[in-house]
């Protein structure tokens, strides 16, 4: 009994204060959007479902509709159709009602990109991403030396050397060589272009969906509100292998980003190695503690 409860209380120390691995990700049979990782997300969501209030009734009504056209002016039942050609009440009602439907939909959805485009905070790190075709390349503006490296989808012969084996954590054909590492809280400026055709930066947790055009430096942002490894892709189609461009998203505490930051200068790869073995290594001591206490 005494082992379970210290099992126990260590799995909830693990719990509180240990990094956690979980990894947002497409799951079999979703019907619905990921879960938010931003503000900006969060107010996605709430949009969806109050979108929802409206085209449900709509829909419902114009069923509603359909089936008494069908039944009430069928040949049989009305076999002299009528000639009416001109209904005032009506023609201002179907007039009217869209109008103020439009409306109570546009203003909440002005609102909101107006935050996606014009953030009021300051950002406090700055990413280019760029396009190419088949991979995304990344440079941290930040002190006189950036960080920049290559992220390419991690084929499955490779996983093992990167310590990347767990198809739960780094799911085939999402997980990535070198995941971008952001800290957990902070607003990041994004900027995204394009080396070669058009390619599109697209991260569903987090809210983000901006074109990578070459030539041209578009801008977005995001604060991750909660750590983990999240995952988005490619979404123009920009040759044979648009399917196999997948963009990795690692947000971590302040003090490992500092850590990984200073340690990516000279070497990424030993930099995400040693990154890995604090994350997915704090997330197994939780499991080791709840099977313990099991």
């Amino acid at each position: 009994m005494k082992n379970k409860a210290f099992a126990g209380l260590a799995a909830l120390g693990c719990l509180l204060f240990a990094s956690t691995a979980f990894a947002d990700q497409p799951f079999d049979w979703q019907k619905g959007l990921q879960p938010a990782a931003t503000p900006i997300m969060e107010e996605i969501r709430w949009f969806e479902q109050y979108t929802l209030w409206f085209i449900v009734p709509i829909t419902l009504f114009v069923l509603l509709l359909l089936i008494v056209v069908v039944v009430k002016f069928r040949e049989s039942k009305n076999p002299v159709p009528s000639k009416t050609s001109h209904n005032t009440a009506i023609e201002v009602l179907w007039t009217l009602g869209p109008v103020v439907i439009l409306l109570f939909l546009a203003v909440p959805s002005f609102q909101l990109l107006t935050k996606q485009l014009a953030p009021t905070e300051e950002p406090e790190l700055t990413i280019k991403a760029t396009g190419f075709q088949w991979y995304w390349g990344y440079e941290y503006q930040v002190g006189d030396n950036p960080v920049s490296f290559d992220s390419l989808l991690l084929h499955d012969n490779d996983r093992a050397a990167a310590g990347k084996e767990d198809k739960s954590v780094y799911p085939r054909l999402l997980a990535v060589d070198n995941e971008v590492v952001v800290p957990v809280g902070k607003h990041v400026r994004l900027l995204v272009t394009a080396g070669d055709v058009i390619h599109a930066f697209a991260m569903p947790s987090f809210g983000v969906k901006i074109d990578a055009v070459p030539g041209r430096m578009n801008e977005t942002w995001f604060k991750a509100e909660r750590e983990g490894l999240f995952y988005g892709q490619c979404s123009e189609l920009c040759g044979k292998d648009h399917a196999f461009m997948p963009i990795a998203i690692r947000v971590v505490s302040q003090e490992k980003f500092d850590t990984w930051l200073a340690a990516a200068a000279t070497n990424v790869g030993e930099a995400n190695k040693a990154l890995m073995a604090s994350v997915d290594g704090a997330a197994k001591s939780v499991d080791v503690a709840q099977n313990a206490a099991q």
